[in-house]
């Protein structure tokens, strides 16, 4: 029985090696295509809510609108995000 040598052991690792890495390289792309596929159906999802509420298909004004509506928000005390926050959805009526 003949023994391998260190060489050939070394090259062996080296191969393992990059087999881990690209096999790494693979579930890295595979997670950021899965939260890619995620953020793009939240942001479906609040333009869908928006029209709903709306009422009517958003325009390229309406948009421009609503991100001032929401920066004047911020500014005026953050009043958007403490909305967001909140545990009870739609708020509490003692507010």
């Amino acid at each position: 029985m003949s023994q391998r040598s260190f060489d050939e052991r070394i090259a062996e690792l080296q191969k393992r090696q990059e087999q881990l890495k690209a096999q790494e390289r693979d579930l890295i792309k595979r997670h950021n295509a899965e939260e890619r596929k995620k953020r793009t159906r939240r942001l479906i999802e609040i333009g869908g809510i928006t029209e709903s509420v709306l009422g009517r298909p958003l325009t390229d004004q309406d948009k421009v609108r609503f991100q001032y509506f929401l920066k004047l928000q911020e500014q005026r005390g953050g009043f958007f995000s403490k909305a967001m926050n909140e545990d009870d959805v739609g708020g509490d009526a003692n507010d």
